[in-house]
């Protein structure tokens, strides 16, 4: 699968999920919103039936109760009509806000019974409780009539509730035609006695005087009302699901796009570094990708570029390497060709200096060979070392013993300065070659009655091994090829009175294998020094 369809995949994938973990969220708020919104609801027609029942309860009569119901329609926000079980219209809020009268909802209507609960008084043997009763039955008919005859002459009405559960009602008004009389007859009680003192012998005594009392205050009491609210056209709290697939969709779309435009930004480069490598594989070691940019994309871009440039820096040394071996080896090998073609056509002698000649040149191209070879393990990293705990400055008086000979006869004095005793942990031969060579060069480029001195620095848990000279020196030009294979900073000097120019190369990883390094400075006409700085294994003794 294409990286282009995997990128679709996962962001989709993402996608899908945060939008479905999105719609659940919105689901669940606005459910609950739904449910608070009902729970409103039910708040309010409690509010309104409350109050309606309350003014019945206050007034024993639904006269004037136009103004209450206008009122509770504005605080709500509801249409409210009213009437009785009869169907009598008592008022209709559309009406009394002066507007035509709207469908009524198809919710059915809620009823409301103004009539008062009666509470009978714990411990009422059954016979003192219906008697009880009958006494309530008569209170409360003269106080719904009393109440209705304050309402309708206009004064303003307070109720309290007694201990019974029945109103009592008083007006500030002194000046009404209405007496509040007590009804204590049966026939003035509507023959409720039967009824009432029927219920001694029920199972449910409370229940049945409640009814006995509801069936007796009927006819002076305020009827039932219906209570419709809301209009037809009014839509209920509903979930609207096509907006959230609506989100869903541009969501996905979005995301499909984005992913689009995203593979695009990474395999544009990608395509470009995959062409890059291609050609490179192919032998184009000049191919390089654009690298613009801070990203990731860009970093892998100019890692490949440095990659690139140093596989091409790789061959081209390779190729000078393989010139300049055939430059060192073409001119000893044909002057070896030309003199055995000589003997053998008997036009030279084989005289024993023309011998010694020919295996000196032998052993030279040998030489050259064998550092070729060291320097090829040595890059490798497939040198072989020896190491252990070793002695520099026993080190520095061999390499001068070994080479005391040739600076004699150069006529080269050779010192050693090492007041102190520093060990390291090295291969005792590998550092005596490197030494060695950098000494045998010291004394090749000192005129006669000059000095090569080997020094020992001790700085703290490093030492400084010095190989000094008051040569000629070397041009500064010279000194950053001074480590190159085959480079020889006196352009005069062959393989008569030089090396095989690859000993400094040698040296350097040597020195870098043992985690040191090697540096020159040098000074014309004043002289030559050559650094090696190497990590102790102790304290100077």
């Amino acid at each position: 699968m294409s990286f282009r369809l995997r990128a679709i995949g996962l962001l989709m994938l993402v996608a899908l999920v945060a939008t479905a973990a999105t719609a659940w969220l919105t689901w669940r708020q606005a459910t609950g919103q739904v449910k608070d919104s009902v729970t409103a609801g039910q708040q309010e027609v409690a509010r309104i039936t409350t109050a309606l029942r309350e003014y019945g309860y206050a007034h024993g009569t639904w006269d004037g109760v136009s103004p209450t119901v206008s009122k509770l329609a504005k605080d709500t926000d509801q249409r409210i009509r009213v009437a009785t079980e009869s169907d009598v219209l008592l008022a209709d809020s559309d009406v009394l806000a002066g507007r035509e009268p709207r469908s009524e909802s198809r919710q059915p209507p809620v009823l409301v019974d103004p009539r008062p609960e009666i509470r009978i008084p714990q411990g009422l043997m059954p016979r003192a409780a219906w008697k009880h009763t009958l006494g309530l039955i008569g209170q409360y008919r003269s106080t719904v009539r009393y109440a209705a005859c304050l309402t309708g002459s206009g004064a303003e009405v307070s109720v309290r509730r007694d201990d019974s559960g029945l109103p009592q009602i008083s007006s500030a008004h002194t000046s009404t035609p209405c007496v509040k009389s007590q009804e204590t007859t049966d026939k003035e009680s509507g023959g409720a006695y039967e009824e009432v003192s029927a219920c001694e012998a029920k199972p449910d005594v409370p229940a049945c005087l409640q009814l006995a009392f509801n069936n007796h205050t009927a006819d002076v009491a305020p009827p039932r009302l219906e209570v419709q609210l809301g209009h037809q056209d009014e839509s209920p709290p509903t979930l609207a699901a096509a907006p959230a697939f609506g989100v869903a969709a541009g969501v996905a779309l979005a995301v499909i796009l984005g992913a689009l435009l995203l593979s695009r930004a990474v395999l544009r480069p990608v395509q470009a570094l995959t062409i890059a490598a291609r050609g490179l594989g192919e032998g184009d070691l000049s191919r390089r990708v654009p690298a613009a940019g801070k990203d990731e994309i860009a970093e892998l871009g100019r890692a490949f570029n440095r990659m690139a440039g140093s596989i091409q820096d790789g061959e081209q040394r390779q190729r000078r390497l393989t010139g300049d071996i055939a430059h060192e080896l073409r001119t000893p090998l044909a002057n070896l060709r030309g003199y055995l073609e000589a003997l053998q056509d008997g036009f030279v002698e084989p005289t024993p200096d023309l011998l010694d000649s020919l295996h000196e040149e032998v052993m030279l191209q040998q030489r050259i060979v064998d550092d070729l070879q060291d320097l090829a393990l040595a890059e490798a990293g497939a040198l072989t070392y020896h190491r252990a705990d070793l002695d520099l400055r026993d080190l520095l008086e061999t390499c001068r013993t070994a080479l005391r000979a040739q600076a004699e006869t150069a006529g080269v004095l050779l010192v050693v300065e090492a007041p102190y005793s520093v060990h390291v942990h090295a291969d005792s031969d590998r550092l005596r070659q490197v030494v060695g060579n950098l000494v045998g060069n010291a004394v090749r480029a000192t005129a006669p009655g000059g000095t090569v001195t080997l020094a020992l620095v001790p700085q703290g848990e490093l030492v400084v091994v010095e190989v000094r000279d008051t040569g000629k020196g070397i041009p500064a030009d010279d000194l950053p090829h001074l480590f190159d294979r085959f480079w020889r900073a006196d352009a005069a000097r062959g393989r008569a009175t030089g090396g095989s120019g690859l000993g400094l190369s040698i040296a350097r990883q040597i020195v870098a294998d043992h985690r040191g390094s090697i540096e020159v400075r040098s000074t014309v006409g004043v002289g030559t020094t050559f650094t090696i700085v190497l990590a102790t294994t102790g304290a100077p003794a």
